[in-house]
């Protein structure tokens, strides 16, 4: 079986993303895979969990849950630079991945790194870094870094699981910058309270997966296509953008559910291929790049 080629990879992509040059006015999203993101915006770069290695197909390579990849990888991490802040939303590795992770570190000095609070001593010994290095957030809080705030928004999966302090192990980020705000959800089902929490940020472009939630996988699951739309509509979405398929071959799912209940409720959406991307340019006028 042929692997799904991106729109463009590696050195094509760095250039890609070096070649945009836009001011606060608008910025830029690039697809890099599953829930993978970078954002540019006023010659600023952050990461939303990368996963850009083979770590988990060589892990299972031989179990009875293999992850067999369904495309090819969009950028070697090592090329990735200029990056002011990487985020992980929770510990699975494919949205904490120490092959993705430490090269990005190591050619990005001074980079920050947004987690749950709850991970901390997960990841300090995942990376074998200090304790006191990332950034924790829970549920509710606020973090400020360069021009990017960060809301902590609980993510289920499949519940809203908590540490003995009562910190989220599962969470999403509205991130807000200028006139934008975006939302990245992690892994998460709908729960209560979702479309009023996340109502008020108006925000710009809605990063949902859309994989679904089959028991027979035997891994936590995710909204599907139809509740992502319904999600965006709910809260308000300029655009929705579908993730967290067309990675691995029994965790995946056809958009094609997703695009047929945008339309069928008016939600504006972009599907990227990888290592495409979407701009967006002032509050209320969302563009996607064709």
């Amino acid at each position: 079986m042929s692997l799904i080629k991106p729109a463009i990879q590696d050195e094509a992509f760095i250039e890609d993303i070096n070649s945009f040059h836009g001011d606060a006015s608008c910025f830029r999203a690039w697809w890099l895979g599953q829930s993978g993101f970078l954002i540019q915006y006023n010659g600023e770069r952050i990461l939303l969990d990368p996963y850009l290695s083979d770590s988990l197909t060589r892990k299972y390579d031989g179990t009875d849950k293999p992850h067999v990849r369904l495309s090819e990888r969009v950028v070697d991490p090592a090329l990735l630079k200029s990056i002011s802040i990487v985020s992980s939303s929770h510990n699975h590795t494919d949205h904490l991945d120490v092959e993705t992770l430490l090269p990005i570190i190591k050619n990005n000095p001074g980079i920050r790194f947004v987690i749950p609070e709850a991970n901390r001593a997960f990841i300090a010994e995942r990376l074998k870094s200090d304790p006191t290095w990332p950034e924790g957030m829970n549920d509710g809080s606020i973090l400020t870094i360069g021009p990017f705030t960060w809301h902590g928004i609980p993510a289920k999966h499949n519940e809203i699981d908590r540490d003995d302090e009562g910190n989220c192990r599962y969470m999403g980020y509205v991130v807000r910058f200028g006139p934008f705000a975006i939302y990245h959800s992690g892994d998460t089902l709908h729960f209560e309270g979702m479309e009023e929490m996340l109502s008020p940020f108006k925000v710009d472009i809605a990063f949902l997966p859309i994989n679904g939630n089959d028991l027979a996988r035997r891994v936590a699951g995710n909204l599907d296509g139809r509740e992502a739309a319904d999600l965006g509509k709910a809260i308000g979405a300029g655009v929705v953008v579908p993730c967290h398929y067309d990675m691995f071959g029994f965790n995946t799912a056809d958009p094609r559910e997703f695009v047929d209940r945008c339309n069928e409720i008016g939600q504006a959406f972009k599907v990227l291929r990888l290592g495409e991307n979407i701009e967006i340019e002032n509050r209320g006028s969302r563009i996607p790049n064709p």
